[in-house]
């Protein structure tokens, strides 16, 4: 995975520290005024053997990753991960702030019930770079954050950076043909793409594509000023044990752990 994760807590204080079944997790937009917005943030909990997308391979229509690039949508992937995933948990952690997507300087947390943490150990999760034509970010390795024992391994500090972005590589990038949340753009239009899905600015003319969304309005009436940056944080998604759940095993120390797709 090549988001950096940090992991704070190096012992569990108890001998044998109980399951954990609830975490809640926090999502913020750390761009500036005049920067991109993240769509709601879809979290699937499950045994880890859901393979939410493959780097490398070309985005199915059935998959829901496309849904979720091109428009926002994260019913496709939902109902897909309903399917595959029968005793799993899924849902979305959206903004609050007036409109869902999480527009710059916002945040919001969503407490999950993630069931037996025995068998729901693993985290994916998803939400489309807002305004784009099909820009995302999202974990292509699920994240590990309950042991076999349904110990919680956290917290976790999920950051995501510019270099972090995925191209779905499903529709080409041009913001005046088939952009969503552009003010004034038909979002079920744009030209077909058949690329793999692939880190954004490993694609030619990432920057350039980049600056013709600046000035660009959105449908909230705001105006893009500060395009994405390779190295810029753009947001954090931070996991922790949800607020008065006990068991969860007490931490001491302080140590980082960085997990890198390389």
């Amino acid at each position: 995975m090549r988001n950096t994760v940090m992991m704070l807590g190096l012992a569990a204080l108890t001998a044998a520290p109980a399951m954990a079944q609830s975490v809640q997790v926090r999502v913020e937009n750390l761009t500036p005024d005049g920067g991109f917005s993240f769509s709601p943030v879809w979290l699937g909990f499950h045994d880890g053997s859901f393979n939410m997308f493959d780097a490398g391979t070309q985005a199915r229509d059935l998959d829901g990753i496309q849904q979720i690039a091109e428009l926002a949508d994260a019913g496709p992937l939902g109902a897909r991960f309903g399917m595959e995933q029968p005793m799993g948990v899924g849902g979305l952690v959206a903004s609050t702030a007036g409109v869902p997507p999480f527009e710059p300087g916002e945040s919001a947390s969503t407490v999950f019930d993630v069931g037996d943490a025995t068998q729901n150990r693993f985290m994916s999760y998803a939400s489309m770079v807002v305004p784009s034509n099909d820009l995302f970010f999202g974990n292509d390795d699920a994240l590990e954050i309950f042991d076999a024992a349904g110990n919680f391994n956290g917290p976790f500090t999920i950051e995501i950076y510019g270099r972090d972005v995925w191209d779905a590589g499903t529709e080409v990038n041009n913001i005046l043909d088939g952009a969503a949340f552009i003010e004034g753009s038909d979002a079920m239009a744009g030209a077909d793409e058949f690329e793999d899905i692939a880190l954004f600015f490993s694609r030619p003319g990432a920057d350039d594509y980049l600056a013709s969304i600046v000035g660009q309005t959105t449908p909230t009436g705001a105006t893009i000023t500060s395009p994405i940056a390779e190295g810029e944080l753009l947001g954090r998604i931070t996991v922790v044990p949800a607020p008065g759940v006990a068991g969860v095993g007490l931490v001491a120390g302080l140590g980082l752990m960085a997990r890198r797709r390389r």
